[in-house]
């Protein structure tokens, strides 16, 4: 098949909720995850049939992909997924910069003992994924700490901007998941000793070398 999905990759599609919502939430956690990969083409009865629904629910979830990037419509070829340039790479990572940096700034500001203890709990399932070479596991426990230090930031306005690009910024960073392994585990453990002193400075120095870090990483995923 064309779609080429990998066993079990499918998500149950959750009910209730409008039939094109969920399709469209399934596809782009595919997207999202690399189990649809760039470049891949995307068969609407292929699809169809994975999720067990029909063809219209897909195309209508296809179009809203296309109109948002994560999917490229060609005329007389179909769909496909989009394979991002270095150029959007390097604009979406360096915008994640600023905001996780101040990100960073107002949880050291902010936090409390139990934000700091969730913060250290996911760093010890991070590790252990890393130490598991489970990439899922590690990409998914990277994201939710990065939504932890967000939240603990405080700022509505900040989050609702960092969700937006947060299921891009997975995306990106699946592929160098395994290259930045223990190092990125070590740089967390770090920012988390700095928002425990509430050290506003060295927090934004650490989660700005941290996102550096990983930017430089996904255009160096190549060269190794």
């Amino acid at each position: 098949m064309s779609t080429g999905l990998p066993q079990g990759a499918v998500p149950k599609l959750e009910r209730p909720g409008p039939l094109r919502e969920r399709v469209y939430e399934a596809l782009l956690e595919l997207i999202t995850t690399r189990a649809l990969r760039p470049g891949q083409h995307l068969v609407e009865s292929e699809l169809a049939g994975h999720l067990g629904v029909s063809r219209q629910p897909v195309r209508e979830a296809l179009q809203r992909l296309n109109t948002e990037g994560w999917v490229d419509l060609r005329p007389a070829q179909g769909a496909f997924v989009h394979e991002p340039t270095e150029q959007e790479a390097d604009q979406l990572l360096s915008v994640r910069m600023l905001l996780e940096a101040e990100a960073a700034r107002l949880a050291a500001a902010n936090a409390g003992t139990a934000g700091i203890a969730a913060l250290e709990e996911l760093c010890v399932r991070g590790e252990r994924a890393v130490a598991d070479d489970d990439v899922d596991l590690a990409v998914a426990t990277n994201a939710a700490f990065h939504a932890k230090v967000m939240e603990l930031a405080g700022n509505v306005v900040l989050a609702e901007l960092a969700g937006q690009v947060d299921r891009r910024v997975r995306w990106y960073y699946t592929p160098v998941a395994r290259r930045r392994g223990t190092r990125s585990w070590i740089e967390h453990r770090s920012l988390i000793a700095a928002i425990s002193s509430h050290d506003e400075q060295q927090a934004t120095a650490i989660m700005r070398a941290h996102t550096e870090h990983t930017r430089r990483s996904y255009h160096q995923r190549e060269e190794s």
